[in-house]
């Protein structure tokens, strides 16, 4: 359950064994680490944005559904001229008027089974789903912000490692050309060193272009450039087992959750369906005053009724809409247990791909020491005719790629980590305790879920809160 404490739109949140709310100053300077990247994330992102304001829109539905068991006043001002002409056989006759006349009207549902009631609940259940939507926005932008600073931590490693080895292998073409000046090697061997150095640097070409276009994705995501990262970020606390982690998904995945309140949202609007079936009591009432243009005095008209209806036949309308709020119900009840499915081997993949991302890496360390190793003793025995440029340079390639597959595994295990906290539910600002203002949803739905009037303290409170949010 999250925890809320507003101050404003938003609360401030930072988290040290536990739930411990402190304000705090949101960082403004250029990200340096994977939880500034997640910051700028969530500060910029417009997509969070959006479904905000679609989750305050959702709010007003609840609004619009208690408003419908209360009355509604309606004014007019009404200028009217008639004129009118007979022929009675003896002449014309000839009349014409006009008048201005006012009046109030109003219309009030005192009865209708508990329809607008039932209505009044689904609009809150879909309310509570679209919190949940929200919540898995912010998960997909949380996750995006990981990838996109990995990305460009991974490509900065590759750059690196492409310049070295170029740096190497320009090594080897000097240490061939001498050697084959002092008739050691052949021209052969000179060949294939100058061949090495011309695909090292268009690799290293590449890998600039690549990391150029990993920093404008960053860009894109957190909303600044990248400043000088920090390196491999630490790994979030993994859970204990695959039912652990299915288990946490549960009872915390937004999808989930969202579902389950769409269930619920469903089979009220359906309830609602079947109580509109029934007998509906009204009240309606009319004052008006009349004047004509043309001479003095005025009239005055009011009137009261009180009007009790029922269907009774609609042309098997009225049938087929309770089916279809029923086949609604169950529809909803199919895709929540495709969510649950879904969910079930999204944490499952998730654990798995972490678990083989964690093995690829030790893999990986131990291939980069043991290519590192033939590299060494291969370039040493070239030196005494031992070995040829060839293998040197096979050994060179067979480093880099130990090295280069040791950085891809690092920075899968690193995006395998936060997938499987974003597949249990856990990518969101609050769990992680990012420094953050978190946005708090109740805070609009308490002040429309009354539908305060125009005129009311409320309506002025939502004006104030309209103009924070730059809506007005």
């Amino acid at each position: 359950m999250r925890k809320m404490i507003s101050k404003g739109f938003f609360k401030n949140f930072v988290f040290a064994g536990g739930f411990v709310a402190v304000a705090v100053v949101p960082k403004v300077a250029l990200a340096d680490n994977i939880t500034d990247a997640m910051i700028g994330a969530y500060q910029t992102s417009g997509l969070l944005e959006q479904n905000r304001a679609l989750l305050r829109a959702t709010d007003e539905n609840v609004a619009i559904a208690v408003a419908q068991l209360r009355p509604v006043i309606t004014w007019t001002l009404t200028a009217s001229q008639s004129f009118s002409r007979a022929n009675t056989g003896f002449g014309v006759s000839q009349a014409s008027s006009d008048a201005l006349s006012t009046g109030l009207n109003l219309q009030w549902l005192l009865f209708d089974g508990g329809a607008s009631l039932l209505d009044q609940r689904a609009a809150q259940e879909t309310v509570l789903a679209t919190r949940q939507s929200l919540l898995n926005i912010e998960q997909q932008v949380m996750f995006n912000a990981v990838q996109a600073y990995v990305n460009v931590l991974l490509q900065q490693d590759t750059v690196s490692l492409r310049g070295n080895n170029l740096r190497l292998l320009r090594e080897e073409q000097k240490a061939a050309q001498d050697r084959f000046e002092v008739g050691e090697v052949t021209r052969t061997d000179v060949a294939l060193a100058q061949s090495r150095v011309a695909g090292a640097q268009a690799s290293l070409t590449e890998s600039r272009g690549d990391l150029l276009t990993a920093q404008a994705v960053y860009i894109e995501v957190v909303g600044h450039a990248p400043g000088g990262l920090a390196g491999q970020p630490s790994l979030p606390q993994r859970a204990k087992s695959l039912q652990t982690a299915q288990s946490i998904a549960a009872r915390n995945h937004p999808s989930l959750l969202a579902q389950q309140h769409a269930v619920k949202a469903a089979d009220l609007s359906a309830q609602s369906t079947a109580k509109s079936l029934g007998p509906s009591v009204s009240f309606s009432a009319s004052a008006a005053y009349s004047e004509p243009w043309d001479n003095t005095g005025g009239t005055d008209t009011s009137s009261t009724s009180l009007t009790l209806s029922q269907p009774i036949y609609a042309g098997g309308a009225l049938a087929a809409s309770t089916r279809a709020s029923v086949a609604r119900v169950d529809a909803e009840k199919g895709a929540l247990i495709s969510v649950q499915r879904s969910v079930a081997q999204i944490v499952s993949q998730a654990y798995v791909v972490l678990e083989t991302s964690r093995a690829s890496l030790v893999s990986s360390n131990e291939r980069v020491r043991a290519a590192q190793v033939a590299f060494d003793g291969i370039r040493e025995e070239a030196t005494l005719g031992a070995r040829t440029t060839l293998d040197v340079l096979q050994s060179e390639q067979e480093l880099l790629d130990a090295q280069t597959s040791r950085v891809q595994a690092r920075a899968n295990q690193v995006i395998a980590a936060f997938g499987l906290l974003s597949a249990q539910g856990l990518l969101t600002a609050e769990h992680l305790g990012l420094a953050v203002e978190i946005y708090d949803p109740t805070l609009y739905y308490n002040l429309v879920k009354d539908a305060p009037a125009h005129v009311s303290q409320r309506s002025k409170d939502l004006d104030r809160v309209m103009k924070a949010l730059g809506k007005n």
